[in-house]
Formats: C-alpha cells, sequence, structure tokens
C-alpha cells in the first residue's frame, strides 16, 4: 500500500510538472507572439511599412517588394506614399509594363517615372536618410534633389552589346545634387572628397550613399570609378545580393 502510495505522488508530481512545462511554453510563445505584433520589422509574416525601422526581416520584405509589383504597389499604399501609376510602354529589352511616378517629391526638374520598386526605395531613402541628414549634418531642411533621369533603352555603358542596362526599363535613376532650404548646393561632382575628409558636404554625402544600399540593390558612386564622378547610380536589379561602392 505504501508502494502504491509513493507511486501515485510520484506520478502526480510528474504530471504537475508537465502542466508547468507546457504554461511556461505557452507563456513564452504568447509573449513572443506579442512582441512580434509590436516589433512587425522582425516578423516575416507583417506586411512591409516603410515607415517602420530595419529588423530582421526586412531584407526579405524588400526582396519580395522588387519581384512583385502588386506587392510593392500595396506597401506604398500601406506606407502612405502618394503615386500615379502610368500605363506601360516600349517593347522588347526596353519594355515597360511596370511605370508609376511619386505624386509628392523633392525630385527636380520633375518626378521620374520609375518601376515601383525605385520609387519605394526612393521615398524611403529620402524620408529616413537624405532629409534627417540634412538637418542634422548640414543644419537645415532639404529643399530638392536633382536628378539626371530613369529611362534609357541602352546597354551598359552606352555599349553595341553585353547586357542591358536598368535604365533600359526605368528601374535605376541617377542623382546628381542637392539643395537645402537656406541655399545651400552639394554637388557630387564638386563635393566628393576622399574618405576622412572634415567637410561636412562629402560626409554628408557619404552618409546618404550608405543610407542608399539599405534599400538599393545597386549603389554605384564615384569610389566605383570615373563614369559615376557626378552622380549616384540607384536601381533595383532582383538579384539577391546588394552591391554597394
Amino acid at each position: 500500500m505504501r508502494y502504491r502510495s509513493f507511486s501515485r505522488r510520484v506520478g502526480q508530481f510528474a504530471a504537475d510538472r508537465r502542466i508547468v512545462a507546457l504554461l511556461i511554453a505557452l507563456a513564452i510563445v504568447l509573449a513572443g507572439m506579442a512582441w512580434l505584433r509590436d516589433n512587425p520589422q522582425h516578423n516575416p509574416a507583417a506586411p512591409l511599412d516603410l515607415r517602420d525601422p530595419d529588423g530582421w526581416a526586412t531584407a526579405a520584405k524588400w526582396q519580395e517588394l522588387r519581384k512583385d509589383t502588386r506587392i510593392c504597389r500595396k506597401v506604398l499604399e500601406r506606407s502612405g506614399v502618394k503615386f500615379e501609376l502610368l500605363g506601360s510602354e516600349g517593347e522588347g529589352a526596353c519594355s515597360r509594363p511596370d511605370r508609376s511616378t511619386l505624386a509628392e517629391s523633392p525630385l527636380s526638374p520633375s518626378a521620374p517615372v520609375a518601376t515601383c520598386a525605385v520609387n519605394a526605395a526612393m521615398a524611403s531613402w529620402l524620408q529616413r536618410t537624405v532629409e534627417p541628414a540634412a538637418r542634422d549634418l548640414l543644419s537645415s531642411p532639404l529643399a530638392s534633389v536633382s536628378h539626371l533621369g530613369t529611362y534609357s533603352c541602352r546597354r551598359l555603358y552606352g555599349r553595341s552589346n553585353g547586357r542591358w542596362s536598368q535604365h533600359a526599363t526605368g528601374n535605376a535613376i541617377d542623382i546628381a545634387a542637392f539643395t537645402l532650404e537656406d541655399g545651400t548646393e552639394i554637388s557630387i561632382v564638386s563635393d566628393w572628397a576622399e574618405e576622412g575628409s572634415a567637410n561636412r558636404k562629402a560626409r554628408f554625402l557619404r552618409h546618404i550613399r550608405s543610407g542608399a544600399c539599405q534599400v538599393f540593390t545597386t549603389v554605384l558612386s564615384p569610389d566605383y570609378n570615373a563614369a559615376h564622378r557626378d552622380h549616384f547610380h540607384l536601381d533595383q536589379s532582383p538579384r539577391n545580393r546588394y552591391f554597394c561602392r
């Protein structure tokens, strides 16, 4: 009798331990779900919002955006970015079925026509990197950004053969200069300087170049080659790796 009573107590103790372990596991799961709800940038299942800070899942969400125009447009709508859809144009290697323009943009002389992925990255880059850097590093709000266009039906570097440029489909944009509200002008061709320069304009340009590398798959600056001495080339090539130079 004593042995059976002892066995029952041991069995009950083991069952109680299992229940406690299950309750602890459930609490951990619920806490994790609540944390992911409050930190959607880390949640692979949460849709991308360009206003969210970067997180563990952000890079994968950007890859989805680049590969699917429908997802990209939903991201713009969700993020409060106003844009205008345009009809498709071109044919062959220069066919452009994905054409849109940002409705509210400091880009000059006018908001360029580009792919949704380029416009999404541009909206994010301006809001999260360029505008804060203008205020923090140069003490004035951003007024305008001068670009050299997006679309050019050509191969890389204008060659007669070889790979087609991302400009051929409007999936790239070239940025040349910035103007602040206090009248300050920052030109890539004039103000890019050697690494470690104390020049505030050079620091601004290097800082925003690094920020562009978070949202564009390709970022080419004067550090890359002489062909880019006067502009940043920013594109959304759908490859999985990033190139930032």
